[in-house]
């Protein structure tokens, strides 16, 4: 997937993946109680920072804080940009 964003040194373009729809259980939640989804893919990745390279790259799945980034609407899609050090982990 190609977005006409290039992040800038350590920032990251994640789209996040979807809330989830039903509970364990079977039990199907309403729009109102999904919570935020902290789970993205990783669409685009900055240079990284003069002494400090890039660890995620492109196609990563990860995971970050509930609040991180900013969100931002391109081509109609829904994406969050990010410093590398609000996301927690690659899965």
């Amino acid at each position: 997937m190609s977005v006409n964003v290039k992040p800038l040194a350590d920032r990251v373009l994640v789209e996040p993946l979807a809330a989830e729809q039903k509970t364990a259980g079977g039990i199907i939640i309403p729009d109102t109680a999904k919570e935020k989804p902290q789970k993205g893919t990783v669409i685009a990745v900055g240079e990284g920072k003069k002494d400090e390279p890039m660890t995620v790259k492109v196609g990563d799945t990860v995971l970050y804080g509930k609040y991180a980034g900013t969100e931002i609407n391109v081509e109609g899609k829904d994406y969050l940009i990010m410093r590398e050090s609000d996301i927690f982990a690659i899965i």
